[in-house]
């Protein structure tokens, strides 16, 4: 059993709860800190958990393996300073600060012993997960190419740099903006009531970090639009990955094509459940779910994937997604957007947490 508490009773903090209710027998809630217990007097009845208006009257009734802070930007490095000082171990929501002075302040933290890491989720949905291992694997060689369109910011760069095995290495980035109409799609509160013209603004950007290639591309509609959805191209030297297939060379005059199947209980007759199994790529299992046999959604299982390593990395094990390639990943967003406004190419700088 993995007792953690929350910081925040807001949107993203209804992820881990639904996460620790499909699988009681692997996460218990110890607990949510709140400014406001009253407002979030809702979330407490749907879960059965308990509110505590500060980070000191929680600790002082509970005991969590570690705290996740699900809290608005500006308020997240505060919070995680206080959980240094309390010696608790932290999963911050994404990202850990906004500017660069902030996050340098944060890694100064994890020199001086401080146990962080950041809930970056994305190369842990299944999809992405099996890609990954399967680009990995060496079928493909070595990945030079990784194009992706599946998350805004900091949460795109992140797939990026992991197809392409980066680390801290500085890169050229050329970025431009492009503005379309389109038809209007559910949100955050659903569908809207009626059919209406929206502006679509997408971002394009390419990151040449000299022998390997990032590009980024999205639009904030893909997230619930019934028309716009993911697109991913990973290219290495003896092959590809194009969204859910792949092909690659046996030898110089034998290309393999696999598709990436979804294996989930409970479709069409099955007795078993309503979960996923997890996802093959010709006869091999690249991806099984950790979370099986949780109701959960992908994005369910990355966070819970995020609490499972959170644990292990608390207890002793090792980092899954440290505070330094988070502030990294952050920071290459923000010359993204600094790109795109100048409208000429712009080359990172080594930042202190590289070391």
């Amino acid at each position: 059993m993995i007792s953690f508490a929350i910081i925040g009773a807001g949107w993203r903090s209804v992820f881990y709860h639904r996460v620790a209710h499909a699988c009681p027998d692997r996460f218990k809630v110890a607990g949510v800190v709140t400014r406001n217990p009253a407002k979030a007097s809702p979330l407490a009845d749907r879960f059965g958990v308990n509110l505590y208006p500060s980070l000191d009257d929680l600790l002082a009734s509970a005991r969590p393996l570690f705290v996740v802070t699900a809290v608005p930007w500006t308020a997240n490095p505060g919070l995680l300073k206080q959980l240094a000082d309390r010696d608790v171990p932290a999963l911050s929501e994404t990202p850990p600060a906004t500017a660069v002075g902030e996050m340098t302040d944060l890694c100064d933290l994890t020199r001086k012993g401080a146990k962080i890491q950041v809930a970056e989720q994305y190369s842990f949905q299944p999809h992405h997960a099996a890609r990954l291992a399967f680009a990995r694997s060496g079928k493909i060689g070595r990945v030079t190419q990784a194009q992706v369109s599946a998350a805004h910011g900091y949460h795109g760069v992140s797939l990026i740099r992991r197809f392409l095995d980066v680390g801290f290495q500085n890169a050229t980035i050329t970025a431009c903006g492009f503005t379309s109409p389109i038809v209007k799609g559910p949100g955050r509160d659903g569908p809207p009531a009626e059919e209406a013209t929206a502006k679509s603004t997408q971002t394009l950007a390419w990151l040449d970090f000299g022998d390997r290639l990032g590009g980024f591309d999205f639009t904030g509609d893909q997230y619930f639009s019934y028309i716009r959805g993911q697109r991913l191209l990973v290219r290495g030297e003896r092959g590809e990955i194009v969204d859910n297939s792949a092909v690659y060379l046996q030898d110089h005059l034998t290309p393999l094509r696999v598709a990436f199947t979804r294996h989930s209980a409970g479709p069409e007759g099955n007795l078993e459940g309503n979960y996923l199994k997890g996802i093959q790529a010709g006869e091999s299992w690249v991806y099984r779910n950790p979370l099986a046999p949780g109701e959960l959604s992908d994005d369910e299982i990355a966070v819970g994937a995020c609490l499972l390593k959170m644990a292990d990395y608390a207890d002793g094990g090792p980092p899954f997604y440290p505070l330094a390639d988070a502030c990294q990943d952050r920071y290459l967003d923000l010359v993204i957007q600094d790109a795109q406004k100048q409208r000429q190419p712009v080359t990172t700088e080594t930042q202190p947490w590289a070391a």
